[in-house]
């Protein structure tokens, strides 16, 4: 039987009828040899057969109802493997630049929505592995998920399954049965909801109504807040968005970046999030134009224990970022009070409901939107120890996120001690990419300076 797409996901696939707005994560696995490719092979042979994602495209649906997962009746695991080997001299800034074209290149959507790629030939016999996936594939967090089972972390996988499935094709008259099921499924859902939720709200309203509509008062400001609209970048600078981009990475060392923030009673998240604050303040100085809070999309993870790794469990928050406040410990501090108030949104739980009233506004409306934050951050535990892949010991892992509209996404993935930063760029928002990580460097030193002090 055929999933529909969660609201969620119906969005961020919706939202790419502008390209700009393209939900594609990249992540780069730097190994320390050629790993074993038959080995490889079968791992993500068994991943396909446990993951139905791994497998499914993505169909329209009629009357209305979301877009749902649908089994492909052609699926080819070798169509979604792929091996290359960099010219004589490459480095890697070759796998940068092949990350870098994959990110820019949209899927062919009739089929599955992900593509591996092995890269041999790197200096000292190295190599790497390239993961390309749509977002609404999973999370960071079940991106994480998915590469415990890769790199064998969890109990042992069942034995690939035949990769030649009988997979009836729907006919027109299914497709309108599968929406009419839809339909039916959240009228009675929120038949219940009503059942559940009237008496309660009738119950508390009668006992004491100042209270009651103080907490609808507070309700709609908080979704107010989660879809409010930006109608201006706050960066008089990175206002351009186009279609091209700079990836680039940064390592920073966990164990300082995190006593940096305990130091100034936040988590590793502030101290992240104040370091790229950092920089893109020194990045304003350097071009003579002042700034003092900037636009911030920051997704916050849903997922909960039990969850599978497939789609999303989080939802995107825009808040503004003291970027102006010179005092790294300072700039931590504020940052943590504000996001943690934004994770106590009571709109939070209500994120679908939220999620399925977007999809139902204008395309443009939401571009626009997504088209004036400054930025992206996101946070996504990674692997706290050292795993291999085929026989190859993996050296280092990066994740690029897309900008989605804003002028650059830094994502930290963190694997053992290390933070590392996948840096995604909108140069025509940033032109000058080199002084602008130069700024973001010297933007987490003010940050690691506290740690050593």
């Amino acid at each position: 039987m055929d999933v529909f797409m969660r609201s969620s996901d119906a969005f961020t696939w919706a939202m790419e009828s502008d390209p700009r707005l393209r939900s594609t994560v990249v992540t780069v696995l730097m190994l320390d040899r050629a790993p074993d490719w038959d080995e490889v092979r079968n791992r993500i042979a068994q991943l396909v057969g446990e993951l139905p994602m791994l497998r499914q495209t993505v169909v329209p649906t009629p009357l209305s109802a979301p877009p749902r997962w649908q089994d492909h009746p052609d699926f080819d695991l070798d169509f979604h493997l792929r091996r290359v080997a960099v010219h004589e001299g490459g480095s890697f800034e070759s796998v940068l630049e092949l990350a870098r074209l994959a990110q820019m290149e949209d899927f062919d959507r009739a089929r599955p929505l992900w593509k591996i790629t092995l890269i041999e030939g790197l200096p000292d016999g190295k190599a790497a592995v390239l993961c390309v996936f749509h977002h609404a594939l999973t999370d960071g967090v079940g991106g994480v998920q998915i590469a415990m089972t890769l790199f064998g972390l969890t109990p042992e996988a069942s034995a690939p399954q035949s990769e030649t499935t009988n997979v009836l094709r729907p006919t027109v008259l299914d497709d309108y049965r599968d929406a009419a099921r839809y339909g039916v499924g959240v009228v009675a859902a929120a038949g219940t909801g009503a059942l559940t939720g009237i008496p309660r709200l009738f119950y508390e309203s009668v006992r004491s109504p100042m209270r009651a509509l103080g907490a609808m008062a507070e309700m709609a400001s908080s979704v107010y807040r989660t879809v409010r609209p930006v109608n201006a970048t706050g960066s008089p600078l990175m206002k351009e968005r186009t279609l091209k981009r700079r990836l680039d990475v940064m390592e920073i060392p966990m164990p300082a970046l995190r006593s940096a923030a305990h130091r100034s009673d936040g988590a590793l998240n502030d101290a992240f999030v104040a370091g790229l604050a950092g920089g893109l303040r020194i990045y304003h100085e350097k071009h003579d134009v002042g700034v003092d809070a900037l636009h911030l999309s920051m997704p916050i993870s849903l997922r909960k224990a039990g969850d599978s790794p497939g789609g999303n469990r989080i939802t995107l928050m825009r808040f503004d970022i003291p970027v102006g406040v010179s005092d790294p410990a300072e700039r931590i501090r504020q940052i943590h009070a504000r996001t943690d108030k934004v994770r106590h949104e009571k709109s939070l739980p209500h994120n679908q409901i939220i999620a399925g009233m977007l999809n139902r506004m204008p395309r443009w409306y939401i571009g626009s939107i997504l088209r004036h934050v400054d930025f992206v951050a996101s946070d996504v535990p990674g692997i706290p120890v050292p795993v291999s892949l085929g026989g190859a010991h993996v050296e280092m892992q990066y994740a690029f996120g897309p900008t989605i509209g804003s002028a650059v996404n830094v994502t930290l993935l963190t694997y053992v001690d290390t933070c590392a930063l996948g840096i995604d760029i909108d140069t025509g928002a940033v032109p000058d990419v080199p002084l602008f990580l130069e700024c973001l460097r010297a933007g987490f030193d003010e940050v690691l300076a506290l740690a050593a002090d």
